[in-house]
């Protein structure tokens, strides 16, 4: 099982990714605690999109937000900073509701979870899935050379068989053949 911890510490992580998803944790104002709800907003999603970077994803990509308010008549107020953030037709499934907070002067909290561009992140060489152990693709990339090399005795077939098998095997593993 992958999973990558952004920010962990001994309570929780600013981040988990798993699967081709990322989810964070509810995150508060920073710089502007005690300000307004828009300003409190626009710190909040500044540092979404930090970590989605983190990730390796971004805003476009988003599924599902909850956003929990102390006030919720502060609602349209949160909606300015939040509408002029998202991307257009890309939003998320999304709640807000009321609620107290952790502490005063923090009026906002947003977590958020994001999808990953798997593809997107091999070709910059972050994939961590795609990171086996150097033989393990050398052994496959032979095996499927053998089975598709027009290999008709018998003798062969079993070799090709058993070269895969061995190849599956040692990927599963996480080894390979020393390259």
């Amino acid at each position: 099982m992958n999973i990558k911890r952004i920010g962990a510490g001994n309570r929780m992580s600013k981040g988990v990714v798993h699967a081709g998803t990322v989810y964070l944790s509810g995150l508060v104002a920073e710089a502007a605690a005690g300000q307004s709800v828009k300003e409190q907003t626009s710190d909040i999603l500044a540092q979404i999109d930090a970590a989605l970077k983190e990730a390796g994803t971004d805003k476009s990509a988003l599924l599902k937000a909850n956003i929990w308010l102390t006030d919720i008549s502060t609602f349209a107020e949160m909606n300015e900073a939040w509408d002029a953030w998202v991307v257009p037709g890309q939003t998320p499934a999304r709640a807000t509701v009321e609620s107290k907070l952790a502490a005063p002067g923090l009026d906002v909290e947003i977590m958020v979870e994001a999808a990953i561009d798997r593809a997107a992140q091999r070709a910059a060489g972050r994939d961590p899935a795609a990171a086996k152990k150097p033989g393990a693709r050398k052994a496959a990339r032979e095996a499927r050379a053998a089975k598709k090399g027009g290999i008709n005795s018998p003798e062969k077939k079993v070799g090709a068989r058993r070269a895969a098998k061995k190849a599956a095997r040692l990927a599963k593993k996480g080894k390979g053949p020393k390259e």
